[in-house]
């Protein structure tokens, strides 16, 4: 059973989408709570995957993505918002948030999401997605970026690659022939060799370094 808490400061919010994953199977909200009380909820309730609303009159949501991250068992977070960009995209993933997700979301396509970001995979709206990679990529390939790739072994640069294609720890386990613990191992592995909070940020160093470009013989002239 996977355990989400929703955070946010509006109260039908939180309800509608306790009730839409509610209604999965495998899906139990375990909390649903305004911003001021996230940390705190989250300690005692343990949640796997935390959806967290990005502003909020309360408390700001970079700052609680802050306090999550600082716990023992930090859990999965993605932000919430009613813009098709924020400013506060970049700065969040940097600081370690698993996705990036419209409130307006289908719902029919909520809990798939939720799955995803539990099994270790990220998530970003397709309205954001092509804004956050070209902020990051604009200035193109860094020295950074290329250092970090180049403290990789050849089995964490495969890995990588699945990273930046959105797939999860099982997909990657299936597609390696690796067991689900050794993919973590390696994830593991990869965010410390290139000192970042995420998956998100791993994926576009390895754009930034051109890991995800075709080699040239198979480039189209």
């Amino acid at each position: 059973m996977i355990r989400v808490m929703v955070v946010d400061d509006e109260a039908l919010i939180r309800t509608g989408f306790q009730h839409i994953l509610d209604a999965a199977d495998d899906i139990e909200v375990v909390a649903a709570v305004p911003g001021a009380d996230a940390v705190r909820t989250a300690e005692e309730a343990r949640p796997d995957v935390v959806l967290l609303d990005i502003r909020m009159p309360d408390v700001d949501g970079l700052t609680v993505l802050g306090g999550l991250r600082r716990l023992p068992h930090p859990p999965v977070v993605a932000m919430l918002t009613t813009f098709d960009m924020d400013e506060y995209v970049a700065t969040a993933l940097r600081a370690g948030a698993a996705g990036f997700l419209l409130k307006d979301t289908d719902p029919e396509g909520l809990p798939f999401l939720v799955r995803t970001l539990a099994d270790g995979g990220t998530v970003l709206s397709s309205k954001v997605t092509r804004t956050v990679v070209d902020g990051y990529l604009e200035a193109g390939p860094e020295e950074t970026a290329v250092r970090g790739i180049a403290r990789l072994t050849d089995r964490e640069r495969a890995v990588l690659v699945l990273i930046a294609e959105g797939l999860s720890n099982a997909d990657i386990a299936t597609r390696m022939h690796l067991g689900t613990g050794t993919v973590k191992d390696h994830v593991s592995a990869i965010l410390t060799k290139l000192e970042v909070a995420g998956r998100v940020q791993a994926a576009l160093l390895a754009e930034r370094a051109g890991l995800l470009r075709p080699p040239r013989d198979q480039e189209a002239p």
